[in-house]
């Protein structure tokens, strides 16, 4: 029951970052975007992740982690693309 209880945690929230990839990626600036914030998220599903292996915990709830920890990079990479056209604009 544990088990199914961190998966439906992490399913909440893994259902809320491509939402946002999809907003940041379409608003097309990083300026309400938190290159932190993201950071954080993403050191957080490591760590998850870590536990899950240094305890031998290996089960169907890491491939959520690893979902997440994927969509999470995207908004990412989103961030840098998003401060490439914040640097264009401010060229132009």
């Amino acid at each position: 029951m544990p088990q199914l209880l961190e998966a439906a945690m992490l399913i909440c929230f893994g259902f809320s970052w491509p939402m946002s990839v999809v907003k940041n990626y379409k608003a097309k600036t990083a300026k309400a975007m938190s290159l932190p914030f993201i950071l954080l998220i993403i050191t957080g599903y490591v760590a998850g992740i870590a536990a899950k292996i240094l305890t031998n915990n290996v089960n169907f709830v890491l491939v959520v982690y690893v979902v997440n920890l994927v969509i999470v990079s995207a908004n990412l990479a989103v961030y840098f693309i998003n401060r490439r056209h914040d640097r264009q604009a401010a060229r132009a």
